[in-house]
């Protein structure tokens, strides 16, 4: 029977084997297997219907030896403090992998934000910020957006951190609106991120990208601008699935008027020319890129060895358990891990955070190049790292991305 995997035993497994292959002194792997400073509040608006609504609030912010803290702030109702430690941990690596100046972070409120009005959203959003805000600021803490929250809820901490400090600061959260400084690119940009990679490995496996069959299980923001990515590449996306099901098509699809039909009829499937399908079955579905683009844990030692795809390309965080990954390597699939996929996103961020702190505007054609270099030489040194050690891609990816922190700590020191 295999043992149950929640995020964190996860993180501190990948942790510890990083740690084992790099050597690492004790005493780092300790520092690193704890958060800097956790944070759990008690969030407490007045509703619409003149009630007092109480929710739990946390901040975890990882390590930040390589730069100030960066990382998503979620409201969904269940998340807890272990599982924001995970992504935390997660987010130090990844940002250390695209190798920007930052550690990470991660937070959230136990809400179901589908049941709040906009404007008990906004004054949630407003009170979690000002129980925060000591620990928060553009050289200490810059959060991001995340499940359920979106560039209206970057505005609204933005908004509140300004006027707790005096001044308008657009430097202290990314995935803004454009019109208030964010920047171009960034709602598409940890999809593209992904197909950057995709375009690496098929390179390095010799598989021809026109007309190479891509499945995408999670057609939300990241799912979708992954397939239309793949689609501008010449890839014929044959499948794609929500959280109601799949669709399938041996002809190809076009990722747009899937879009349109989802939105009018709330589910991608029953789309006209397609069969439906199940999310299982997709993850099992006879293509040559499977993209994991949903929720944790869909690849699993029940289902890996039935996977056709010649690879696999994480833009989901830890959609494939420890089993699975075991066997996707003894059948030699090219896997690219969740830290390395899905690191766009943080790139586009710092592009954000660096065009505000100089009160610049890029182009989008300036961020989707500085994009393209930035996951291009990331994909590059893990993958020329796996070679070296004669590893699959996540041990290398947790080696470098592990391995460039503790070097950092190791040279800062400890004060006192």
């Amino acid at each position: 029977m295999a043992p149950e995997h929640t995020p964190l035993t996860v993180a501190q497994a990948q942790l510890k084997l990083a740690a084992k292959k790099l050597n690492l002194d004790s005493g780092i792997h300790k520092i690193l297997s704890q958060p800097k400073r956790s944070i759990l509040v008690s969030v407490d608006i007045r509703m619409d219907n003149c009630t007092v609504g109480v929710f739990r609030g946390i901040r975890v912010q990882h390590w930040d030896v390589r730069g100030p803290f960066k990382g998503g702030i979620r409201f969904y109702p269940n998340i807890t403090m272990d599982e924001v430690t995970a992504l935390a941990m997660l987010m130090t690596w990844k940002c250390s992998i695209a190798d920007i100046p930052y550690g990470g972070a991660k937070g959230g409120i136990c809400v179901d934000s589908k049941k709040l009005s906009k404007g008990e959203l906004e004054r949630l959003t407003r009170r979690y910020v000002s129980l925060i805000v000591e620990y928060l600021g553009p050289h200490r803490d810059i959060p991001a957006p995340d499940m359920y929250t979106d560039a209206q809820t970057m505005a609204w901490i933005m908004d509140t951190y300004s006027q707790l400090k005096g001044y308008s600061i657009p430097e202290c959260v990314t995935g803004k609106p454009v019109e208030i400084g964010g920047s171009e690119g960034r709602t598409e940009a940890t999809g593209k991120g992904v197909i950057h990679c995709v375009k690496e490995a098929a390179a390095n496996i010799d598989l021809k990208l026109k007309n190479a069959e891509v499945a995408i299980q999670g057609f939300g923001n990241v799912g979708f601008h992954a397939a239309q990515a793949a689609h501008g590449l010449g890839c014929k996306v044959v499948a794609v699935s929500d959280s109601s099901g799949g669709i399938y098509c041996q002809k190809g699809l076009n990722p747009d008027a899937v879009l349109a039909h989802k939105e009018k009829t709330g589910s991608v499937q029953n789309f006209k020319g397609c069969k439906n399908i199940t999310n299982e079955e997709l993850i099992e579905a006879k293509c040559d890129i499977l993209i994991p683009a949903a929720l944790q844990n869909q690849i699993t030692q029940k289902n890996a060895d039935k996977i056709q795809a010649r690879m696999v390309a994480e833009a989901a965080n830890g959609p494939t358990t420890p089993e699975a990954d075991r066997i996707l390597h003894e059948k030699n699939i090219c896997l690219i891990p969740d830290i390395l996929a899905n690191c766009g996103g943080v790139t586009v961020s710092y592009f954000e955070w660096v065009q505000n702190l100089t009160r610049e505007h890029w182009t989008l054609e300036k961020v989707n190049g500085k994009l393209e270099t930035k996951m291009t030489k990331a994909f590059n040194d893990v993958y020329s790292l796996s070679q070296e050690e004669e590893s699959d891609m996540r041990t290398a990816a947790l080696m470098l991305g592990v391995g460039r922190v503790a070097s950092a700590i190791k040279t800062l020191g400890l004060w006192p």
